[in-house]
């Protein structure tokens, strides 16, 4: 008898942050991760690269209002917006980041431009504005990005009163997606508006290498999302991606991460993991990530602990 092997390639898995989402805003999460998952798959599909998928799958997410990054992204301490993103090619470990950027609509299309039009790995600031423009890329208005939403929890987290702590909880919708393509390319992206009331200039884990992602040919690839000052600690997604090159699959390669991170530093976060394989994991310590997987004509998604819906793509 024969056995016919189902191709396990190609695949993406996409995340909206990890954190406690308000019931309200649940439903609406998940969706957008579906969205994106969908539309990324259709471009591997059809023999697109791994980078291609991940950037599009982030794009929009980043023009969705519900997550924590590009329009949605929260405030600073002076009410403004100051995004972060990340892309990196598993094939050469080639990476492009920007950090505590502002009007731009993508950021993560940025951070591409800078992998792919200089020799610099991260630009900052008023730099990856200047360089935006020389791009071609438009400038848009602070408040295209700024939502009702954003704004009323930047003016309840200005409260003296505010636990820090607490106001952080359900803040971590910073979105990420790795993909695996039919030559067996991986990549990773992450994007983030990074935390509420931060200070100016602060910069999280999304745009440094090896912590908000990282992607090599070799071992797999990591985008995470959770508390940036925890996960830069502990450098999450190569640490990751260290367990796997030790023989662990993706699945306990991020526990072991996460509960590493929850004990030594007491960081809560979720990650999205795939192998060049196709093996693919997404899994978090905090209370909830919306996530979406497509793989083998299926879409899986869920929210809480243990769950993995599906329907056909």
């Amino acid at each position: 008898y024969s056995i016919t092997l189902i191709p396990m390639l190609p695949v993406v898995v996409v995340h909206g942050g990890a954190g406690h989402i308000p019931k309200d805003r649940a439903e609406i999460s998940c969706v957008g991760v579906k969205e994106a998952a969908r539309a990324a798959y259709s471009i591997l599909r059809s023999g697109g690269s791994a980078m291609d998928a991940v950037v599009e799958a982030v794009a929009m997410l980043e023009n969705n209002p519900v997550y924590n990054a590009g329009r949605g992204s929260v405030l600073n301490v002076t009410g403004e917006v100051e995004m972060d993103a990340l892309v990196m090619d598993g094939r050469t470990l080639a990476s492009g980041a920007v950090s505590a950027v502002r009007r731009v609509a993508n950021p993560i299309r940025l951070a591409r431009l800078v992998m792919e039009k200089t020799s610099h790995l991260c630009l900052t600031a008023e730099g990856a504005s200047q360089f935006a423009r020389t791009m071609g890329v438009p400038e848009v208005p602070e408040e295209s990005l700024i939502t009702d939403y954003a704004r009323m929890r930047w003016k309840k987290n200005l409260d003296p009163d505010t636990n820090p702590m607490e106001c952080q909880t359900g803040k971590m919708g910073t979105v990420g997606a790795v993909a695996v393509d039919l030559e067996g390319n991986v990549a990773c992206a992450t994007s983030t508006g990074g935390m509420t009331n931060k200070m100016e200039g602060r910069v999280g884990d999304t745009p440094c290498v090896g912590c908000g992602g990282y992607a090599d040919n070799h071992i797999g690839a990591v985008s995470s999302t959770g508390h940036g000052e925890t996960i830069m600690k502990v450098t999450l997604s190569r640490l990751i991606l260290f367990h796997m090159e030790q023989g662990k699959s993706p699945e306990e390669a991020s526990d072991e991460a996460l509960a590493y991170m929850k004990e030594r530093v007491h960081g809560l976060g979720g990650v999205v993991v795939v192998d060049p394989k196709g093996v693919w994991s997404a899994h978090f310590s905090s209370l909830q990530m919306s996530w979406a997987a497509a793989q083998q004509e299926q879409l899986h998604y869920g929210l809480y602990h243990g769950e993995d819906f599906t329907e056909p793509v």
